[in-house]
């Protein structure tokens, strides 16, 4: 992509225009989360829907900078700096996928390519988890410590979970599609994990604020899943209507 592509007024203005609408829906709705002193919003929609409409820069900044604002103006400033890298990676990554989808010749490469991704990453996740994260696991909040039995069927179970989420991905969308989909997938993730490191390696240090992280990834995750909802079937409806967009 050439600087003048990239400068354009079309592209400025898109950029804040989505930089508004990330920061008015991360307001509009939020949820306080008191383990983790941060909240449950669904502006992940947005940034989403730059991403995939208008690829990775737009997506980057719309995301970063509309959901840091976001975070200072509900007055939760201890997050800003990592909002700001954290969702700028997220449309970054979302942007970036999204514009370098494959071309699968046939629905027989897609489907292989999914049911090859699932087994995967279902056998990584269930790996990794019966190995690291089974058994008793401390959980710390203040002077206060809870202590929590995690089995080792539930990684496996979850490991399944995913599987099969994602070969059913495969089956049940066609190629161009279900790539956009993998994509907000993987970018959610990146949120999820970002938001992860940060309450565990780095919140305490920075703002000396103690939280449980753990709490709070189940709390992301449902943002993911629900900002795919919503700016999935818009995106769909934006390129019925402006089919040059889905080439960009």
């Amino acid at each position: 992509m050439s600087q003048e592509k990239v400068m354009s007024p079309f592209n400025l203005g898109v950029t804040a225009v989505f930089t508004a609408l990330v920061c008015v829906a991360t307001i509009v709705f939020s949820i306080y989360v008191p383990a983790t002193e941060g909240f449950f919003n669904i502006g992940e929609s947005m940034v989403f829907l730059s991403a995939i409409l208008f690829g990775p820069l737009v997506g980057a900044f719309a995301g970063g900078v509309g959901s840091m604002l976001a975070d200072l103006i509900l007055g939760f400033p201890h997050y800003a700096p990592a909002t700001l890298i954290v969702k700028a990676c997220e449309g970054a990554v979302v942007g970036f996928l999204k514009k370098r989808s494959p071309k699968f010749s046939s629905m027989y490469y897609w489907r292989g390519f999914t049911l090859v991704l699932g087994v995967v990453i279902g056998s990584l996740l269930g790996w990794i988890g019966t190995t690291y994260y089974s058994g008793e696991v401390e959980l710390t909040f203040g002077v206060d410590i809870f202590t929590l039995q995690i089995p080792s069927e539930f990684w496996l179970f979850l490991g399944i979970i995913t599987a099969v989420a994602i070969i059913s991905l495969g089956l049940l969308a066609n190629p161009e599609f279900g790539w956009t989909i993998f994509s907000v997938i993987t970018g959610g993730l990146v949120m999820v994990l970002g938001y992860f490191l940060y309450q565990t390696f780095l919140l305490f240090p920075l703002f000396n604020i103690e939280v449980v992280a753990i709490v709070e990834v189940p709390v992301n995750i449902g943002q993911m899943i629900i900002g795919a909802v919503v700016a999935l079937p818009i995106a769909k409806i934006v390129w019925r209507a402006l089919p040059y967009l889905g080439k960009r």
